[in-house]
């Protein structure tokens, strides 16, 4: 008796169609959350809708405010998905053709922790206040294969991804992912070694795209696949790549992805952007702590 009870309860939890009551699903409308079965099914642009969302937003008028396409996080749909994307890439071969042009800059914007290291006091680097540094290493790259290998792979995931969450929930995964695995290199690394790319996010797309597929229930082989072979070649000896910065990315971009994609939808917003909160107070916590250990 138990048993049957326990199996009966488990089958009124699982998701079924709201259309179709006798069909259990795992996809849900990317507007208004509900379950929908393959019948039910309508393409969009990310993910799919349910033929009620689809014929709410048709007509020659505006969508009412509740019933305006949203993303499977929440995020607004844009005319043109990959627009960040397109900016974030242009940002980082701009700041690349300005160090080609003048080589002295690379200094300026590299992440280092200190020099001279001890016992001398440091003159520069974060240890000595110069926090910016996290944030211009992200757009800085010295090598050609370096930006093409890391602007490539921004574009493959970073234009879905974009089109996924939303903009502004993109921006904020892509960011607190870099500064994340910024924070980690300056945590386990030498502090007069200098460190520049924007792995760490993406590494933290990579990370937060394997949750949104995981989400959605499509196959997670081929994304797995790829950071497979990208983290072999991270810790391939005589690379001297910084596997720090691409393992706090990716750590980051899993964290907050989750809470992009699977927050409340009555508390969104809050569960969402406190994510990345917590994730970056962790990540300014270790900088304070490896800035007390270099000062």
């Amino acid at each position: 008796m138990e048993q049957a009870a326990g199996s009966a309860q488990d089958a009124r939890s699982a998701p079924v169609c709201y259309r179709h009551p006798d069909r259990e699903t795992g996809v849900r409308c990317t507007r208004c959350e509900r379950p929908i079965c393959p019948e039910c099914m309508v393409s969009a642009s990310v993910g799919f809708q349910c033929p009620d969302c689809v014929r709410g937003g048709q007509g020659t008028g505006p969508a009412p405010r509740a019933s305006r396409p949203r993303t499977i996080a929440g995020g607004g749909v844009s005319a043109d998905p990959r627009l960040l994307t397109k900016i974030l890439i242009g940002l980082n071969l701009a700041v690349f053709v300005a160090i080609k042009a003048h080589p002295a800059l690379l200094d300026q914007v590299v992440l280092y922790g200190a020099w001279p290291p001890k016992p001398f006091q440091p003159v520069s680097g974060v240890a000595a206040g110069e926090w910016y540094r996290f944030v211009t290493s992200m757009f800085a790259h010295q090598e050609y294969w370096h930006i093409g290998f890391n602007m490539l792979s921004l574009w493959w995931l970073g234009g879905p991804l974009e089109a996924a969450l939303g903009r502004a929930r993109y921006l904020a995964v892509y960011c607190v992912s870099g500064l994340a695995g910024g924070a980690l290199v300056y945590l386990l690394t030498s502090p007069a070694a200098p460190t520049l790319g924007a792995s760490g996010a993406i590494y933290g797309l990579f990370g937060a795209t394997a949750v949104l597929m995981r989400r959605l229930n499509y196959d997670l082989r081929p994304i797995i696949a790829l950071l497979v072979i990208n983290l072999i070649f991270t810790f391939s000896p005589g690379l001297n790549i910084s596997w720090q910065g691409h393992v706090g990315g990716l750590v980051a971009g899993v964290v907050t992805g989750y809470g992009m994609v699977h927050a409340p939808r009555e508390k969104r917003a809050l569960v969402q952007y406190g994510t990345c909160a917590v994730v970056l107070a962790l990540a300014v916590a270790l900088v304070l702590v490896r800035t007390a250990q270099l000062t």
